[in-house]
């Protein structure tokens, strides 16, 4: 069911006007995010026809933009993505850390998202593996999947990693031990590694790779961030950062495979905002709902009312650089080794091998698992849906954007 408001609807509304507004800072990303959003699941994008054959009900299905920022697009694609998952998961407990990084990083990364959103996962990964291969703490080899959010409940920019984490890993062994000797350490119960270890460590390898960004020419600096092109004066602003505490949080293990999923499913696919906390949009105002976790009561929503320009201005500080990828795998995860890694993970823990994902599985068959209502049975009288064809696509009235 299409819900009452939707960021497509405030793009179709108002977006003419942001676009010549501004142009001269409207980059071919954001152009194509406003598009696609806008023309999600209407004419432009062609569709389909069904009718029923018991009540003649006629319904024109549209296609989807398959945009990743478009808020409209992203359940069936989660939905095949947590099937794959759910065949990795192992039977140990599941920890939950996530990486933040000071606002003057934040800063620096909005004007040089590729760079610095890839030191970001690098580091926040490498401090994980490096901590957990400590015989200090755990010792072994360990799992990653990490996925970056860019976005506060605000909609302000607010780069930090989500990194769902195995309890456990493979032992590192010597390179002179025999083969067949490594073997499973699990970590402590309710508690993966210690938190004051891994932030230093974090800013640590951050501020190095950062530094080295700086050195091989790979960042740019405008507007009110020109003067850190000076190579003394960025290393004065770093400087003043490695004597701040780097906020990590480290939060209680999941309570199985199910919570696990349940968890991945909310954050992998995400984006800025969801539809469903959208209130109104009304004189050109929008008003959604939004948590304030610096409040008491984290569970209370508030209401933030925003002009329409913006609104729209926000949902598109968070549109990623074409071809990065927001979520990543590292450890026993990567992909170039994850199949054995994982079948050696399950032979140590005397764990069966769960059936693998149906690779055949089509749109209506992932959005009846999604759902739990089938495409193919008439909303109306229950009789069967059946085809009349295609829909040709509609011209778009928008700038082109290619």
């Amino acid at each position: 069911m299409r819900p009452d408001l939707e960021v497509a609807d405030v793009i179709h509304r108002h977006g003419a006007d942001y676009r010549r507004d501004h142009a001269g800072h409207l980059g071919r990303v954001e152009r194509r995010v406003m598009a696609a959003v806008e023309a999600c699941r209407t004419a432009a994008l062609g569709g389909h026809a069904e009718h029923c054959t018991d009540c003649g009900l006629v319904r024109q299905a549209y296609n989807s933009c398959r945009n990743r920022h478009c808020p409209k697009c992203q359940g069936l694609t989660r939905a095949q993505w947590l099937a794959e998952r759910q065949a990795e998961l192992l039977p140990v407990p599941y920890f939950h850390v996530v990486f933040t990084v000071p606002a003057q990083i934040a800063e620096i990364a909005f004007q040089n998202k590729a760079a610095v959103y890839a030191i970001l996962f690098k580091a926040a990964s490498e401090a994980l593996r490096v901590a957990a291969a400590d015989p200090r703490h755990l010792g072994a080899e360990i799992g990653v999947v990490a996925v970056l959010h860019t976005w506060g409940q605000n909609l302000h920019h607010h780069p930090h990693v989500h990194c769902v984490v195995p309890g456990g890993g493979l032992s590192l062994e010597p390179a002179t031990a025999k083969a067949g000797d490594q073997r499973w350490i699990a970590c402590r119960p309710g508690f993966f590694l210690p938190v004051r270890v891994l932030s230093r460590l974090f800013r640590r390898l951050f501020l190095e790779r950062l530094q080295d960004a700086f050195d091989a020419g790979q960042l740019r600096f405008f507007s009110d961030l020109a003067s850190l092109a000076d190579p003394a004066t960025f290393c004065a602003q770093l400087a003043g950062l490695k004597r701040i505490e780097w906020v990590i949080y480290a939060k209680p293990p999941f309570g199985g495979p199910e919570q696990v999923l349940a968890y991945l499913g909310r954050y992998t696919h995400r984006v800025a905002i969801a539809n469903s906390r959208l209130v109104s949009l009304d004189q050109g105002k929008v008003s959604f709902r939004w948590k304030d976790y610096r409040h008491h009561d984290k569970s209370k929503h508030k209401l933030m009312t925003l002009s329409a320009d913006e609104f729209i201005r926000r949902f598109l500080l968070h549109a990623l650089p074409d071809g990065f990828h927001r979520i990543r795998h590292y450890g026993l995860l990567a992909n170039g080794h994850r199949v054995p890694k994982l079948a050696q993970c399950r032979l140590l823990l005397a764990a069966p091998t769960p059936p693998p994902p149906d690779p055949t599985a089509d749109y209506r068959q992932r959005y009846r698992c999604l759902t739990g209502r089938s495409l193919d049975i008439c909303p109306g009288c229950g009789g069967a849906m059946a085809s009349l064809g295609p829909i040709p696509r509609k011209a778009p009235t928008w700038p082109d954007t290619s």
